[in-house]
């Protein structure tokens, strides 16, 4: 699976010649490493490719939860973020190891049935902070590997995604209610039927939705030409709809 997302999140981004990179492990030639802002400093030397398939099966298993010992709770959130690190820290391929390592923690999420992260960006933030997610790593790797400071890292990065999208849901629904309340209060209010208006309140809530004559007519129950009266009103005399 983790080959065949990797093949279809790198689709058509590497340069000519690496074509054949997608979906495979990075071959040792490749010559990985993980350099600072400056493009001089070294900060980290992924494990060498031989070591690859063993450690891709460690970070699967631990995904799937297999061999935990028994009564071992493993937080999903917790979990999913350990995968985030070890496929950033192993970089298992030629590249689009940040993108794999970001999947593979909303599948962790998802399967563990936090939907609600499917709608929450962690890319977007982490661009943000992207000195203070590669800090992480280091701090992780040069103490003896002690992934808190990863894990104490993604929690902020986490925290800041779901708020960002408590704002951005907050905003649309100030947005809403204000359209709401200015349907209320147009003149079109005393022009349009029931039926004209509850399709623009559900319009409002719902932008890009398509209508055709046969959807309002079974939405409402009515007749075909009561429904295309109502739609070509909308579009004709009111210029409401496209």
């Amino acid at each position: 699976m983790i080959f065949t997302l990797h093949e279809r999140l790198t689709e058509g981004t590497f340069n000519e010649g690496y074509e054949d990179r997608a979906g495979v492990f990075r071959k040792t030639e490749d010559d990985i490493c993980v350099y600072a802002k400056d493009q001089v400093t070294l900060q980290h030397v992924p494990p060498p490719v031989r070591e690859l398939e063993y450690r891709l099966q460690l970070v699967c298993d631990f995904a799937n939860d297999i061999n935990s010992e028994q009564g071992e709770f493993n937080p999903p959130l917790v979990r999913a973020m350990i995968v985030h690190f070890m496929m950033g820290y192993d970089h298992p391929f030629f590249d689009g190891n940040g993108r794999i390592a970001r999947t593979l923690f909303y599948w962790v999420m998802l399967k563990a049935g936090y939907d609600l992260m499917k709608y929450v960006s962690i890319s977007r933030v982490i661009k943000k902070k992207q000195e203070s997610y590669m800090t992480a790593y280091l701090h992780t790797e040069t103490d003896e590997n002690d992934i808190t400071y990863f894990l104490y890292n993604q929690m902020g990065m986490v925290k800041q995604a779901v708020s960002d999208l408590e704002s951005y849901l907050e905003k649309k629904s100030s947005e809403l209610e204000n359209l709401s309340a200015l349907l209320d209060f147009s003149p079109l209010r005393g022009k349009l039927n029931q039926r004209q208006l509850a399709l623009l309140e559900h319009a409002m809530k719902n932008p890009g939705a398509e209508y055709t004559f046969k959807s309002h007519q079974n939405s409402h129950g009515v007749a075909y030409q009561t429904a295309r009266t109502d739609l070509m009103g909308l579009a004709d005399e009111f210029g409401l709809l496209n």
